[in-house]
């Protein structure tokens, strides 16, 4: 089936506390948890139909071949041939965020949106947990690329959530539950700086997945912390949440090499002294973005302490990935 123009709109994420416990060599024996939101930057995926019968997939690159096999472009390529799709389909993405080495998510975004505009271009509804499985299978088994399952779920389902990563492969994803009022308060703290450091998280997460024993105690803790800001979070205590942040990622820079750098520990220092609660890199470590929670009296302090860093304005968006536009 050739479908019409599709376009999905997929969020990118920051996660609180308990990244790295969603890896398969930690929740196989401990389970694990995160606490992670979905904020209001996106990738958008277009598919529409190709007047030939070739692929065309635009991203950073350009490319046209005759059958998904020749694509170098992993994800698309793994995709395409999950759904049976052969060819005459042109495949463009946007983010709107630099897609390599920000720490927010952009890779499983884009497969998680991928997937979904693809199953609405051959006349299917794939539900968000179908999404996020699927997902996985492209990235960590069919791709092998290495890395944890909170990114899929997070981009599939939206929101604020406690994700729960089963020893038995088993993943439940919760809402947290917050009140308006304390909803808007942790909104107006989140302040997300951009450092202008840019790295590959590939070869961080295989170090980190390598000594991934001599580890193990650490990410229990991390687990652990991930229920203390859940239920932070759900009691409106703003504050707790993010000291418990700030706790956990001076737990996960002693876990491997590259997570932090002296710059970077600098600037966590100047910004938990201006007023913010704690922080962290967000993603694998080493660069990209660092996310606050802030005093909100205290904000313009540590924008000012954090001074030639480019702020990002977010809030948490709601909603997962979905189709925002299906043309004739």
């Amino acid at each position: 089936m050739v479908g019409p123009m599709i376009i999905s709109r997929t969020p990118l994420r920051v996660s609180f506390v308990g990244g790295g416990t969603d890896i398969k060599e930690c929740y196989s024996v401990l389970g694990g948890a995160v606490v992670s939101a979905a904020i209001n930057r996106y990738i958008h995926i277009i598919v529409n139909r190709k007047f030939d019968n070739k692929i065309r997939v635009s991203y950073s690159k350009t490319e046209i071949v005759t059958k998904p096999e020749e694509l170098r472009h992993p994800i698309v390529r793994e995709a395409l041939r999950l759904l049976g799709i052969e060819g005459a389909i042109e495949i463009l993405s946007i983010s709107d965020i630099p897609s390599e080495g920000t720490g927010l998510g952009s890779s499983s975004s884009f497969t998680v949106g991928l997937l979904n505009a693809l199953h609405v271009w051959v006349g299917e509804h794939a539900s968000a947990k179908q999404l996020a499985e699927e997902a996985c299978l492209i990235e960590r088994e069919l791709v092998g690329d290495p890395g944890g399952k909170q990114d899929q779920y997070i981009a599939a389902y939206g929101g604020l959530r406690l994700i729960e990563f089963m020893p038995d492969g088993e993943t439940h994803v919760n809402y947290v539950m917050m009140s308006s009022s304390a909803r808007d308060e942790l909104e107006r703290s989140l302040l997300l700086m951009y450092t202008g450091i840019t790295r590959r998280s590939t070869e961080i997460m295989k170090e980190q997945i390598a000594s991934i024993e001599k580890v193990m105690a650490h990410y229990a803790k991390m687990k652990e912390m991930a229920y203390s800001c859940y239920e932070a979070l759900e009691s409106g205590d703003i504050e707790l949440a993010g000291r418990i942040i700030g706790q956990s990622w001076n737990i996960k820079k002693q876990m491997g090499n590259g997570i932090a750098t002296p710059e970077i520990d600098a600037m966590y220092e100047r910004a938990i002294a201006a007023g913010a609660y704690g922080g962290k890199i967000t993603g694998a470590g080493g660069g990209g973005f660092f996310l606050f929670l802030v005093d909100p009296e205290k904000r313009e302090n540590v924008k000012q302490a954090l001074q030639g860093m480019r702020e990002e304005n977010i809030r948490i968006e709601n909603q997962g990935s979905r189709i925002v536009y299906v043309g004739d």
